[in-house]
């Protein structure tokens, strides 16, 4: 059993590992959305969040950690001036992972995991779904406000309205 075993090794030696995040990090913050397994996404997650949280701070010590982890200076640099300014006020959650199907070679599960705030596509219908969420007392006290106008609304003869095709006839 995997009792307290966090990382997923992805088959492959510490080092293979570090490497392998380290290029899907900076195809991630590149081209804002990318293709690949489940699991390898899952460890990218892991691996790439704690990077873009850190670039929120634009100090010295924070882009040489990051670039510690990275090794690339166009990477560092689109993600503290493109990314850090977009996700400046997120408390979290910067990637999202979408399952698309099955590989066609080996049946594997594949996905794509891509930056939150760079799809536009996902922004338009978030900002149509964002509500705010009241208590039932709330709702109950403003429904009767609501409803007194609609009761006089049918109050309206239509005696009038019969006369007026008529006068229009001639």
């Amino acid at each position: 059993m995997r009792h307290n075993r966090k990382v997923n090794h992805l088959s492959r030696t510490a080092s293979h590992r570090k490497a392998m995040l380290a290029n899907m990090t900076i195809s991630l913050i590149m081209h804002k959305r990318i293709t690949t397994t489940v699991a390898k996404a899952k460890a990218l997650k892991k691996y790439a969040e704690p990077l873009i949280t850190k670039s929120k701070q634009d100090t010295t010590n924070s882009r040489r950690v990051v670039f510690s982890y990275l090794q690339d200076k166009k990477a560092v640099t689109e993600l503290f001036s493109v990314i850090a300014e977009k996700v400046g006020d997120r408390p979290g959650g910067y990637t999202r992972i979408i399952k698309t199907g099955f590989r066609q070679g080996d049946n594997a599960p594949m996905c794509f995991i891509e930056l939150v705030d760079f799809d536009e596509n996902m922004a338009k219908t978030a900002k149509k779904a964002k509500r705010t969420r009241r208590s039932s007392k709330k709702a109950a006290a403003e429904a009767p406000a609501v409803e007194a106008p609609a009761e006089e609304a049918p109050a309206v003869e239509e005696a009038p309205a019969a006369e007026a095709p008529a006068e229009t006839a001639e």
